[in-house]
């Protein structure tokens, strides 16, 4: 079975556009992490399970929704309506030809110049180079928020960021786990439905620091 995990902060407007596009018979899984609009209802009304998570924060708010799913493989993408749903079961056959655990679906090269901002794509940009260069990775796109992975993975690593961070964490353990294979898939990236909760340069500090930090931990264990 496909477990699709979906993050939400007030997303009533994209999340109507997310799940009629998931894969059929799919367990979806909505957190609720403390909309104020119609979020929940609408997600229930269109066949999802919804979880609270009161804790504010990006990562915290998706292991929460990894701790309720039962699928076999596990799908992650955000609410906003940015990450192609559509896509999944194409994802899911890379994932199962290639024999990987776990594949992020990389953005760029953009198919849609208006869908981020220079700034933003700066930023990626930025943060991916830095974690190949940290960590001998050869990622086009670190921060990507949709990711198709075995649930073995969840069982295999230890994770600790709960705030934006968390999106590259997962990536790296994975890459750098011995028993672990990690792939990208290229995917399109559409431009946001409702207003964003993103700001780049303080989730692009919280990722840096993190990955200094990471580094560090790494080089002590060794």
């Amino acid at each position: 079975m496909i477990s699709v995990v979906i993050p939400c902060h007030n997303e009533e407007q994209g999340i109507q556009k997310v799940i009629p596009k998931l894969p059929q018979g799919a367990e979806i899984i909505v957190v609720d992490n403390n909309c104020t609009d119609t979020t929940a209802s609408v997600a229930q009304g269109l066949g999802a399970r919804v979880v609270k998570e009161k804790t504010p924060g990006y990562g915290i708010t998706i292991r929460k929704g990894l701790q309720e799913a039962t699928g076999d493989i596990i799908v992650v993408l955000d609410g906003d309506g940015q990450y192609p749903a559509e896509r999944i079961p194409e994802a899911i056959s890379f994932l199962e030809q290639k024999a990987f655990d776990f594949v992020s679906c990389s953005r760029f090269p953009l198919k849609q110049p208006d869908a981020m901002s220079f700034t933003r794509v700066l930023g990626n940009r930025l943060l991916t180079v830095a974690a190949n260069i940290m960590f001998g990775l050869r990622l086009r796109d670190s921060q990507s928020g949709m990711w198709v992975f075995k649930k073995k993975v969840l069982e295999m690593i230890r994770f600790e960021n709960s705030s934006m961070p968390f999106s590259e964490e997962i990536k790296i353990k994975v890459a750098k786990h011995p028993q672990l294979r990690l792939g990208e898939y290229h995917i399109s990236y559409a431009p946001r439905v409702g207003d964003s909760s993103l700001f780049p340069l303080k989730h692009g500090w919280q990722n840096l620091t993190y990955l200094l930090k990471l580094r560090t931990q790494l080089w002590f264990k060794k």
